[in-house]
């Protein structure tokens, strides 16, 4: 029976309110009831479409994205994007409201037939369309145990494709989830052998690095290891694998790749941390300004010579621990579980440790620059130079902002970032 009344909200009122003023007309989606002949046209026409929720989906991303090189370093027009992008989602969950309240104007077998022949409702799970799944599901809740061909439900779909907001919704349903979780394809897999199987290109591509893409497989893994029950964590599929065992076949190229990948990054990073720690190690001893007769510093009370101190000690302690940690990784085991945290957390510590010594080692060349050259004598040349050495490491954080942001947050609270329930609800 339809249910309209619980159909979800997309949008807040001032945001309803706002995409009414700013919409193109071209985008109303006022529905013609009065007359059978434009809706039943209208319903056929969804049918012909390969896929109608992609106008939800893609329009918004691929407008967001058609200029963000561009657009990445000034503020205001990143802005303009955001907001554009925005009030496209809006007209674009308004025009897939309407599509859906025209298709209620139908009979319940009609539409029934109609999700079952466009497959739409595990498309829309494949694409990641969270907003779709809960619209139909509020009008329809027994969609949720609907199979495809393949005996997918949609929660299947969702593991198989790595979207996790879509994944996120099963922890909504409460007991239905440990049906569901049962079911078993033509191959015998279930749900676990499926999160066991290798990510598409698409979606392993959203991290950089073979490392990080493996650990992100092994976070799938161990998350949907939760919801199942314990009785099918070693049930084997129709090639007599279990889950692990599958995972660790399919996963096998890219483990190996992750840890070449570890490996040079270990052994490039280090090299840059020795000459740090080497450098440091002798400035410590090679006071500026040098000593008087009993072998104190000149510039002992000038407190730029406090900078050089305190800076150039952090500058050997950093780039030592960062020494440490890429020493540990190249001797590393390389086990699959060693991807999920110790490999990362040992490439963040190295990471940041290498970053502190280089900030401290600029610090440390700017206090004796300071220290040497009188800023009352020589004018703004001490500044500019000051300011001239900070730039490479303004381009170096520019440059790998996104490498650091993706190794922290998958190392320090991966399920909680990736995992966690969203607004939306099934039903």
């Amino acid at each position: 029976m339809k249910t309209c009344e619980s159909e979800p909200e997309l949008g807040s009122d001032d945001e309803s309110e706002l995409s009414r003023e700013d919409s193109d007309p071209t985008m109303d989606t006022h529905i013609h009831r009065s007359n059978p002949l434009v809706v039943e046209a209208q319903v056929q026409q969804l049918k012909n479409m390969h896929n109608p929720i992609e106008i939800k989906v893609e329009s918004p991303i691929s407008i967001a994205n058609a200029n963000s090189n561009a657009q990445h370093l000034i503020v205001h027009q990143n802005f303009k994007r955001i907001y554009s992008s925005l009030q496209m989602r809006r007209q674009a969950s308004q025009l897939v409201k309407g599509l859906w309240e025209q298709i209620m104007t139908l009979s319940d077998s009609d539409i029934i037939k109609l999700i079952q022949e466009t497959q739409v409702f595990h498309d829309a799970a494949k694409i990641g369309n969270v907003e779709f799944l809960t619209l139909l599901t509020h009008s329809y809740p027994d969609l949720i145990w609907k199979v495809d061909s393949n005996k997918y439900s949609v929660f299947h779909v969702a593991v198989i494709n790595r979207q996790e907001k879509v994944f996120s919704l099963i922890y909504h349903i409460g007991a239905v989830k440990d049906l569901i979780t049962l079911n078993i394809d033509n191959k015998g897999n279930n749900i676990l052998h499926l999160a066991g199987k290798l990510a598409p290109p698409s979606r392993l591509n959203i991290v950089s690095g073979a490392a990080l893409q493996m650990q992100r497989e092994l976070l799938w893994f161990k998350e949907v290891e939760k919801i199942v029950p314990y009785s099918v964590l070693n049930v084997k599929n129709r090639d007599d694998q279990t889950p692990r065992e599958l995972f660790s076949k399919e996963h096998k190229k890219l483990r190996k790749d992750g840890e070449e990948w570890m490996k040079e990054t270990a052994t490039s990073c280090m090299v840059v941390a020795t000459l740090i720690a080497t450098v440091a190690f002798a400035a410590a001893f090679t006071v500026p300004g040098g000593n008087n007769e009993t072998g104190t510093p000149i510039f002992l009370k000038n407190r730029w010579f406090t900078i050089f101190v305190i800076s150039d000690a952090v500058a050997l302690f950093s780039s030592t621990t960062s020494i440490m940690m890429f020493l540990s990784i190249l001797t590393s085991r390389y086990t699959e579980d060693d991807f999920l945290f110790s490999l990362p957390a040992k490439l963040m510590v190295g990471l940041i440790s290498l970053f502190a010594s280089i900030v401290c080692v600029v610090l440390t060349f700017s206090a004796t620059f300071f220290l040497v050259y009188n800023e009352e004598k020589q004018g703004p040349l001490p500044r500019l130079v000051a300011s001239l050495a900070w730039l490479p490491i303004t381009i170096y954080a520019v440059l790998n902002y996104k490498l650091w942001s993706a190794l922290i947050h998958s190392t320090c609270w991966p399920a909680m970032v990736m995992f966690r329930p969203g607004k939306h609800r099934l039903y």
